[in-house]
């Protein structure tokens, strides 16, 4: 047995690493993808001429078929019955096929006129692509934290997790940094052309992790075919949603990313209806997020390893989300440099929380049903934060927030025309985000109370050989 445990692939560091940064790499191509249109909003509106609803809609979108038809269930299931080499190549061909979709949508002129279902035929065919390519980014995820636990339980599993949302959020801070010039530069369908053949090369990294998962098979021969005991069954499923600490981490995570992810979707337009950012310059400052979390997660994810207080951690995170989203509220503060200390410190806490969630979840739950008790999770991320609360913004500006339209001549595909911009006043969306901050930290507290009494272990460290 020992001699089996030294010729296990996942011993070597370099091997651990390197299948970390190859899956991670995937990721980063989906992130990239999922907020390359951000920046865009101004654009979107100025050449495509759709309304603020109309993006809400866009972008609330990426959850249709993780929610409404299961999706993100059904990919958990299938992970754990057929393992993280046939979800991660599913996932990364849907992604890419559903990037190429709302390219084509966003290219084309041939929907121009058309009404699909009572919506804008090209806000319909977008809208098509990207809930096609949510269904693979949402697998591709739960995919990588399965996989970062087979190759890393008993070693530095916190950091590795950690290192693994740093290196994915590398994309979504080169998508709000380099989406707006790109577009300004060429057309705003450019951008997603660009995420398209990203993801293209991130399902070749993703075959090449494949080929070392093979390898890591063959170097633990002694643990043959899946014992039937531990094999996945659905009745699971009750015993994953009867834990109660699991519904506590869950809803946290829910609340937690609606608190973040949609408003990096306005955050671009904020910069520039607020803060006075130019439109060309505008993801710059949101940017600061991803690439600060790139350095923050890995040293958090490294201490909960080390010295444990996964739940005090959170609770500190959801406390600078919402000390982050006051600083936005306010109307006074409306100087770019007050925005860049509020993403800044929207940073830390979307560096803390994740850092210490994410690893916490299996401790709650048996590593079996890790990949299901990830993909409920997941969905209700989804349900809640990837697309209830982005249409919800977009509807609430829509209806309460318009301050006026301005009208001027823009040369848009070689053509000068008369281009409406809006003008709209955040405060109302930004109060809606503390909001979803404020209920986060009730659920960090409530999950922590619960650790204490059930034992799981969440204020202890993660074990390091």
């Amino acid at each position: 047995m020992v001699d089996a445990v030294r010729k296990s692939l996942r011993d070597s560091k370099a091997a651990r690493w390197t299948a970390m940064l190859l899956v991670s790499f995937a990721m980063l191509c989906g992130y990239f993808v999922a907020d390359v249109a951000s920046p865009l909003k101004p654009f979107i509106e100025q050449q495509l001429h759709w309304t603020s609803s109309d993006y809400g809609f866009f972008t609330s979108a990426y959850g249709w078929f993780n929610v409404f038809l299961g999706m993100l269930v059904l990919g958990g299931i299938i992970l754990d019955r057929w393992g993280a080499r046939f979800a991660g190549i599913l996932a990364s061909v849907t992604m890419l096929v559903g990037c190429g979709l709302k390219w084509w949508a966003m290219n084309t002129h041939t929907l121009d006129g058309q009404t699909w279902l009572g919506v804008n035929a090209q806000v319909m065919a977008a809208s098509l692509g990207y809930a096609t390519f949510g269904m693979g980014l949402e697998l591709i995820g739960i995919t990588a934290t399965k996989v970062i636990v087979r190759w890393f339980k008993g070693y530095e599993v916190a950091l590795a997790m950690g290192l693994q949302v740093a290196v994915a959020r590398i994309g979504t801070g080169l998508a709000l940094g380099s989406s707006a010039p790109i577009a300004k530069a060429f057309k705003v369908s450019t951008p997603i052309l660009v995420g398209t053949l990203a993801l293209a090369v991130g399902l070749i990294a993703y075959l090449a992790y494949c080929v070392m998962d093979r390898r890591l098979d063959a170097s633990e021969p002694d643990k043959g075919p899946a014992n039937p005991d531990e094999a996945f069954r659905l009745s699971d499923i009750g015993s994953i949603l009867a834990n109660r600490g699991f519904w506590y981490i869950a809803i946290l995570c829910a609340l937690f990313y609606s608190a973040v992810f949609p408003f990096l979707k306005y955050a671009p337009d904020l910069m520039v209806q607020k803060f006075g950012v130019d439109e060309g310059l505008s993801g710059l400052i949101p940017a600061m997020l991803p690439f600060g979390t790139m350095l923050l997660t890995p040293v958090f994810g490294r201490y909960y390893d080390e010295k444990g207080k996964g739940a005090s951690i959170m609770i500190l995170g959801s406390a600078l989300i919402m000390a982050s989203h006051l600083l936005f509220t306010v109307p006074l503060f409306n100087h770019w440099l007050v925005a860049l200390f509020a993403v800044l410190l929207l940073g830390v806490g979307f560096s803390l929380v994740p850092s210490a969630m994410w690893p916490s979840v299996p401790k709650l739950i048996p590593e079996r049903q890790l990949g299901t008790a990830y993909s409920l999770i997941f969905y209700l991320q989804n349900l809640i934060a990837l697309m209830g609360a982005p249409y919800l913004i977009g509807w609430v500006l829509d209806a309460y927030c318009v301050t006026g339209r301005t009208v001027s001549q823009q040369e848009v595909d070689g053509v000068l025309q008369n281009v409406t911009s809006v003008q709209y006043d955040y405060t109302l969306p930004m109060i809606i985000f503390f909001g979803f901050g404020v209920l986060a930290m009730i659920f960090a507290l409530l999950l922590k109370a619960e650790d204490r009494r059930r034992k799981y272990g969440l204020e202890e460290p993660c074990h390091v050989r």
